[in-house]
């Protein structure tokens, strides 16, 4: 966890995956299967038209803390098989998420996910909102390396 503005907090995990980039690219961006791949998604509900890339939205719920949350994710840059962008805003705050591929000269990959989240629109959070960012980050960190492993395992199930 880091903090890369006053009230910016963000979070970076990161694994190898013993499958090429272009299978994990394959993996990380089919949309519909994802509730099958990470285990902390209930259902995603695309609501964009065509294959992955910029502008490309969807509907995802996961269970995060005992409790079900719905955000809606937006593309907003796409580079395949290297690494894509996606934002959200929701409950006064901004979230950007980064996944990025690179390989590792063994046929593997590793697969990096970054995510910041920062008041929206300039707003500032009170002591009650510092406070659950940096409980929020912890639960992130923990909820992303969940997603890299269960990434892998479907990846590598594959091979």
């Amino acid at each position: 966890m880091t903090g890369t503005g006053t009230d910016t907090t963000s979070v970076v995990v990161e694994r190898r995956v013993d499958a090429s980039p272009g299978r994990v690219w394959e993996s990380i961006t089919d949309l519909r299967d994802m509730p099958r791949v990470l285990s902390g998604v209930e259902k995603v509900e695309v609501l964009t038209e065509g294959g992955f890339g910029v502008g490309t939205r969807w509907r995802e719920t996961r269970r995060m803390l005992g409790k079900e949350a719905t955000e809606e994710m937006t593309v907003t840059e796409c580079e395949p098989p290297d690494r894509y962008v996606t934002v959200a805003d929701s409950h006064g705050m901004h979230y950007v998420s980064e996944l990025t591929l690179a390989p590792d000269g063994t046929g593997s990959t590793t697969l990096r996910m970054t995510f910041s989240a920062r008041p929206a629109h300039g707003r500032k959070p009170g002591l009650l909102g510092r406070l659950m960012t940096r409980f929020g980050a912890k639960a992130v960190a923990k909820a992303l390396t969940k997603d890299l492993n269960d990434i892998a395992k479907a990846v590598e199930s594959r091979a």
